[in-house]
């Protein structure tokens, strides 16, 4: 009975923006962040808590400028907060306090909320006995000035603006990203998901695009417990102990043994691959899929299902697209490397609180495909930067954020692209991989590499 009474007060609706905030940013995930930093705080106006909610609260606010959304957040930590000490009142004064902060104080805040994820998502969280996540890389413009252009140097073409690179990890069945990582806009995406590994929760199962294979990362992901789902290319060499036409190939296990791979000794993948027939409308738009799996057994993961989770991987574009757009962060604004690695974090960090707290909002005898509307839940956000000053009677905010759903397609008709933009070369689809035949020399050595039952 009392277990009941407290799974009652945990799903309590959120009704102010600070019930929002709580959920997650609770008083030990601020403790955290207090133990990460090895010396005292010397910035006398900015505290921990009311520096990065305001960090968090700029990438929600309204503004074309740094100063109109800092303006917009401070007010609005002013009003959540009236009874402590008020805050710094400049921008600089705040990018200043900022770039003090250690980046450790900072992931520790994001750690903590990480943490409290599986518990929020609830029913939502596991998917067949996987946790099914996304990964996937995009690049983020900073601003035109000479000390970012000497420590970030240049990213794709000549004569680019400096950038960075960022890595996410996503959950693919709600959108929410779990974990990500900043580089250089040159940085390799697989070398971040190697990173990212350890961030990785209970039975993940990572799906990747082409751009992600690798043995030695296959053979990471293996090693640190999880399982993984990659789409293959014309790069990649598999082996089969018996000949099969690819034409009439369906599923089976292969061999994954490059050629470094065997001269350093090492033992090959046991892996299971999966071709997903395309959609033959014409000649020109119709290819297979194939994809690489370590999970063995068909009824951990049938064939229908994998392609099914492999569909949902286009939630991780969707992701960068919300993130991009919706949140305006397709250019960095600080002029600053400390700052720049401080907004990347802060933003991210936003909309992973923004998705989280709407998908906790959903009634939850809703479908499983009923997502959240990034737009939707942004909108409700910033009515609530309106209502806080001077306070209005509204409807409670997890009442609103309960409604902001996106609109559910049943059956797409219509081209993901809507058109052809200059400059940008025509998308061709990764061609099937290579498989060939263990030789005799090859073939007596893989018995001796198979696990003993």
């Amino acid at each position: 009975m009392a277990s009941a009474r407290k799974r009652r007060r945990q799903r309590r609706r959120v009704r102010t923006l600070n019930d929002c905030l709580r959920q997650f940013l609770t008083p030990a995930v601020w403790k955290q962040a207090q133990k990460a930093i090895a010396r005292p705080w010397r910035a006398s106006r900015w505290r921990i808590k009311p520096l990065l909610v305001t960090l968090v609260l700029m990438t929600f606010a309204c503004g074309d400028s740094q100063e109109e959304r800092f303006e917009s957040a401070r007010a609005v930590v002013v009003a959540l907060q009236p009874k402590r000490r008020r805050p710094g009142e400049t921008l600089p004064g705040f990018q200043l306090a900022l770039a003090r902060l250690p980046m450790r104080a900072l992931r520790a805040v994001i750690a903590g909320v990480r943490a409290r994820l599986p518990e929020a998502l609830g029913r939502r969280w596991q998917t067949g006995g996987f946790v099914v996540l996304g990964c996937d890389g995009s690049r983020l413009e900073c601003a035109r000035i000479p000390s970012l252009e000497s420590r970030l140097g240049e990213a794709g073409k000549t004569d680019s603006a400096p950038s960075i690179w960022l890595t996410a990890v996503v959950h693919l069945s709600t959108g929410v990203p779990w974990s990500w990582r900043l580089g250089k806009g040159t940085a390799s995406e697989r070398d971040h998901l190697k990173h990212l590994l350890g961030t990785l929760p209970a039975m993940a199962l990572i799906i990747c695009d082409a751009g992600y294979v690798g043995f030695d990362l296959c053979l990471q992901i293996m090693a640190s417990g999880a399982d993984f789902l990659i789409r293959m290319s014309s790069t990649v060499t598999l082996y089969t102990e018996q000949e099969e036409p690819l034409t009439k190939y369906r599923e089976g296990i292969v061999y994954y043994w490059p050629d470094a791979a065997q001269k350093r000794g090492d033992p090959p993948l046991r892996l299971r691959l999966l071709r997903v027939v395309g959609k033959r409308r014409t000649s020109k738009d119709s290819y297979d899929v194939w994809m690489l799996t370590s999970v063995l057994s068909k009824q951990r993961l049938p064939f229908s299902r994998a392609s099914q989770w492999y569909r949902w991987r286009w939630e991780n574009e969707g992701y960068f697209r919300t993130y991009k757009r919706t949140l305006s962060m397709v250019k960095l604004t600080s002029r600053k490397v400390s700052l720049v690695h401080r907004e990347a974090e802060g933003s991210m960090l936003a909309a992973q609180l923004l998705l989280a707290t709407t998908t906790m909002e959903l009634p939850v005898a809703q479908q499983p495909d009923v997502k959240v509307s990034p737009r939707q839940a942004l909108r409700e956000f910033r009515r609530e930067f309106r209502d806080l000053v001077p306070r209005r009677r509204r409807e409670p905010l997890g009442q609103r954020l309960s409604r902001a759903v996106r609109e559910h397609r049943f059956n797409r008709t219509s081209p993901k692209a809507t058109r052809v933009w200059p400059r940008r070369g025509p998308h061709k689809p990764p061609k099937p991989p290579k498989i060939l035949t263990l030789d005799k020399l090859k073939k007596p050595l893989i018995p001796a590499f198979k696990p003993a039952a």
